[in-house]
């Protein structure tokens, strides 16, 4: 495939100009190099920057593949098994119970949680992003907003139902917090320390972290919500009260882009090695079984789910956003995105700080970057 700079510097100026962002950045590299980098629009409206490649922007859920490249990583030790139920290590999740929309009410889970579960969401954890029971119980006890540590939210969570018996759908929810929390267990390290010194900074990500400096406050992206009417509004800065494996993780383009080159690179970037090749094919392969269902918003036939992010399994059909066999992808709730094509070498990340998650602009950047 042939990149054009000029079709997505189009669609990126375009976004801007059309009030669909305040800010836009992108950048795409291919067959070893760089093919394009371009940032258009404000950082920060009320401050009048602009958007810049050093601008540091919220993730949100991009931290997921991060955290689960962690685990994968303690995996490659031989610290667990895939198959181990989670509860070998946290044992708070040994007598789980499942509470589902079926009308049947609550009762013991048909088996226990296994690490493969939290990694591919078919835990039956959730993020009360529905109405049934496992949600209501979930937003009534509030464990992200009201758990000190990793370590609370973990005995938290397990003291919920499930939002299904593990295994047998694809619910998103906070399977990647548990994820976290399995690395610092099974590393006996924190799980930011842990990740700072395995991961990030091993992978060059040298401003990626759950917290900044105060030297670089004035670098931080604002993030806005769009309404049906009315210009954008900034919105608040909510600190996290903890590293999470779920989000949290603020950085520049440049170094995101290191970490889906990394994937790209089957582990391994610059010659440092971060997992084994077999490792990173694993990871980006379709992990659920066709009887997984339902599937929450992963609803293409096209897409699967890796241990850590989505992977396309068949073609895209005229509706969808373009895309290839084999990409693995993952977007963050600010409408940021990211994927890697290893058929066509290709790695991209997309930043924008916008609320609520719009896909429209993840299928204009695809349509740019494929033609």
């Amino acid at each position: 495939m042939t990149i054009s700079p000029k079709r997505i510097e189009q669609m990126l100026r375009g976004v801007v100009a059309d009030g669909r962002a305040v800010g836009v950045s992108a950048v795409v590299w291919q067959g070893g190099t760089e093919r394009y980098f371009g940032a258009f629009g404000l950082a920060d409206r009320e401050a009048r920057r602009p958007m810049a490649r050093d601008t540091l922007a919220r993730i949100w859920s991009m931290t997921k593949p991060v955290a689960s490249v962690a685990l994968m990583r303690l995996w490659d030790a031989g610290r667990f098994r895939l198959d181990d139920p989670i509860a070998l290590y946290l044992p708070e999740f040994k007598s789980m119970r499942v509470h589902a929309d079926d009308g049947r009410g609550e009762r013991p889970a048909q088996r226990p949680i296994l690490v493969r579960d939290v990694l591919r969401h078919t835990s039956g954890l959730t993020y009360a992003m529905e109405e049934g029971p496992a949600d209501r119980a979930f937003r009534a006890a509030n464990p992200l907003e009201t758990s000190p540590d990793l370590a609370a939210f973990s005995r938290a969570v397990a003291a919920l139902p499930l939002r299904h018996e593990p295994g047998t759908a694809w619910q998103y929810g906070t399977s990647t917090d548990i994820v976290a929390r399995l690395v610092e267990v099974l590393a006996d390290e924190p799980f930011d320390a842990h990740v700072r010194r395995h991961i990030l900074r091993p992978l060059g990500m040298k401003e990626t972290d759950w917290t900044q400096p105060d030297a670089v406050k004035d670098r931080r992206a604002a993030t806005y919500r769009f309404g049906a009417e009315g210009p954008a509004q900034r919105e608040p800065e909510v600190p996290f009260l903890f590293a999470s494996g779920g989000a949290g993780l603020i950085g520049p383009i440049d170094d995101y882009l290191r970490f889906a080159r990394m994937l790209l690179g089957e582990g391994q970037i610059d010659g440092v090695r971060v997992l084994r090749p077999a490792t990173v094919k694993l990871m980006l392969v379709d992990h659920l079984d066709p009887a997984i269902a339902p599937r929450h918003f992963l609803k293409s036939p096209g897409i699967g789910f890796g241990l850590g992010g989505s992977v396309r399994i068949a073609p895209t059909t005229p509706d969808e956003p373009a895309g290839r066999v084999g990409e693995f992808s993952w977007g963050g709730a600010a409408s940021t995105l990211f994927w890697v094509d290893p058929a066509n070498q290709l790695a991209v990340v997309f930043f924008a700080q916008k609320f609520p998650f719009d896909e429209a602009l993840h299928k204009d950047v695809r349509r740019a970057v494929y033609g």
